[in-house]
């Protein structure tokens, strides 16, 4: 008997993707075993053409952003990736070589960072290419960092460079010029801090997605504080110094980062540099959080107010 359309287009372009638990593609469920005495960290993100990626966007690209930036939630837990759901909507019009593509970035990235596919949904809609992505991680009992545990005198740290993913899309949309491209590819291909050590150095966490000064707000709030950053402390890349000052609010706010954001106590600062130059990820302290209302002050060099007119990515 000849497989419907849908199943046809899984065997062709998912089922290579599966692994152990998603039963071949073949059942409406996978079966999974995590790790013996590890605890389960689930995390999921959706994008949307038009909205998280453009529809010209080449698709092994975009499904490796997918991927990647729900990498980087796990990343902001510390946890290890283990597999992942996904659902794709998509027009009927959309060519069978559009889903090769997405399908190859996806096995690409499954070979970088040791995950498979263990099982989602497939259909059809009349607006554009809709994506959502659930992965499945593990850390060792009571060790994941949340977002709520910031202290008073804990610094402000942040891995990479920050910017560079609202600039990539500013490029995309032709409003700045990116002569090497490294900001586009920022924009496109973001690279999650996996593995990166956080348990027992970061008190609090989450990456940056939606923007640095909305996403510290929200460490803020679920830790009861207030905190102040400098300006001239947070790193920018080469590309985005290039793109001169009047760019800067864009990097603060601008979000598409998949940088990890943390609280670090002074204690555990010198823990947190040592496993950075071992994992070859760059780190750096740009301010502090102190008690107060929950808010985040931006200053200049000299201490005076920053001015914003964002804070930063709103979903709705």
């Amino acid at each position: 008997m000849e497989l419907p359309a849908e199943f046809a287009l899984i065997a062709r372009h998912f089922r290579p993707l599966a692994g152990p638990g998603a039963l071949d593609l073949r059942d409406d469920a996978a079966l999974l075993t995590p790790p013996p005495g590890r605890d389960l960290v689930l995390t999921v993100d959706a994008m949307v053409a038009g909205v998280h990626f453009l529809p010209d966007d080449p698709p092994d690209l975009v499904a490796r952003k997918l991927l990647r930036v729900n990498l980087s939630d796990l990343a902001a837990k510390g946890a290890v990736p283990l597999g992942y759901l996904m659902t794709v909507s998509a027009p009927p019009a959309t060519p069978d070589s559009w889903f090769a593509a997405f399908a190859a970035g996806l096995a690409q990235d499954q070979a970088t960072y040791g995950v498979t596919l263990l099982g989602g949904d497939t259909t059809s809609t009349p607006g554009p290419v809709s994506l959502s992505l659930t992965i499945i991680g593990h850390v060792a009992p009571g060790t994941a960092v949340h977002r709520s545990g910031a202290q008073a005198g804990d610094g402000v740290w942040v891995t990479g460079t920050i910017g560079d993913g609202a600039l990539g899309l500013a490029v995309a949309r032709g409003k700045l010029t990116d002569p090497t491209g490294f900001l586009l590819g920022r924009y496109r291909l973001p690279q999650p801090r996996v593995g990166f050590p956080l348990a027992g150095i970061a008190s609090a966490s989450m990456d940056v997605s939606d923007g640095l000064v909305q996403d510290l707000g929200h460490i803020c709030r679920e830790s009861g504080l207030a905190a102040e950053i400098a300006v001239q402390d947070v790193p920018l890349s080469d590309a985005a110094r290039k793109a001169g000052p009047d760019w800067l609010p864009t990097c603060l706010t601008g979000g598409d980062d998949y940088e990890v954001l943390m609280a670090v106590p002074p204690a555990q600062e010198a823990a947190l540099r040592q496993a950075a130059a071992q994992a070859g990820i760059p780190v750096t302290r740009i301010g502090h959080f102190h008690s107060g209302p929950p808010a985040v002050m931006v200053r200049t060099a000299s201490g005076e107010p920053f001015a914003l007119t964002s804070g930063g990515w709103s979903h709705f």
